[in-house]
């Protein structure tokens, strides 16, 4: 039995994470995860706040874990999550506790759309939640699939890309990532704030069910975050070794991982850029 064939295993704890949440879940979150952050308003530019000045009895370090652990909406969903395990995330859309909705595309996402350094073709954004990335790179010569398992996130979504110009080349699905099973491989997959806020336990089998879904020349794109020290999660701590780990197994090779100097100003220093290719294993539908 192979890399995969071993990890695929590991897809049964999907069905026992689903629970956790209609969507993304904590157990199998497939929903994004990162900073609630807006220029608009004063409630968001506060869900992921700036590091406070330095003093001298507080370590730069501890600055970064206080930035999510000490936050009052990230407090609020991971209680909603961990104590709901049928529907944990469908109800924080429900109430509004999303902290890691940016209320807009990602920076470096649109950054990457605009100088065509993004593969066209069929395009994957899991745990898509509100749409906005989906929406800002879809296009006539791309196609984007956006997935989440929260209903209440797809109606949004859909809302959403209703008056896009792009609107045909587009489409959201109230599914669970773990279990889906398209008829179709994807160019490209982004994965933002979805990693996270999976249990790290799921990781293995994240990278075994994104090998499966990209075509042999696709590319992965993560955007790790939070690259940080903090204890617990949704969202998880993440570094660079924790995708490599679960990554090179089933064939990635790190094409380039950079800071993302583009990240929204709660998220500077949070953020690497990976761009991955595939190069042992096979796709399989």
């Amino acid at each position: 039995m192979g890399v995969c064939g071993r990890i695929h295993s590991m897809a049964c704890l999907c069905n026992r994470f689903l629970a956790v949440r209609n969507l993304a879940s904590p157990t199998t979150r497939r929903h994004g995860f990162g900073g609630d952050y807006s220029p608009l308003t004063s409630r968001n530019r506060n869900t992921f706040p700036m590091s406070k000045p330095q003093h001298r009895h507080h370590s730069i370090r501890t600055e970064e874990k206080n930035t999510i652990s000490s936050n009052p909406n990230v407090t609020n969903l991971q209680q909603i999550v961990n104590s709901d395990s049928t529907g944990g995330w469908e109800k924080s859309w429900r109430e509004g506790v999303t902290p890691w909705d940016l209320g807009q595309p990602t920076p470096v996402l649109v950054h990457l759309h605009e100088t065509g350094a993004l593969p066209k073709g069929r395009a994957l954004v899991p745990g898509c939640g509100s749409g906005h990335d989906v929406v800002a790179i879809a296009c006539a010569e791309r196609y984007v699939v956006g997935l989440d398992i929260s209903g209440s996130a797809i109606k949004t979504a859909k809302a959403l890309s209703s008056s896009s110009p792009y609107s045909n080349y587009l489409t959201f699905c109230k599914t669970d990532f773990f279990t889906w099973h398209p008829t179709e491989l994807f160019d490209l997959i982004f994965d933002y704030t979805f990693f996270c806020a999976i249990e790290p336990d799921m990781r293995s089998a994240w990278a075994c069910k994104i090998q499966n879904l990209l075509k042999p020349d696709g590319e992965l794109i993560t955007l790790m975050f939070p690259v940080s020290d903090h204890v617990g999660g949704p969202p998880y701590k993440v570094s660079v070794a924790d995708y490599a780990d679960v990554l090179q197994p089933v064939g990635f090779k790190a094409m380039s991982i950079v800071e993302n100097e583009l990240a929204v100003v709660p998220r500077k220093g949070k953020e690497k850029l990976g761009r991955w290719k595939r190069s042992i294993c096979q796709s399989l539908l």
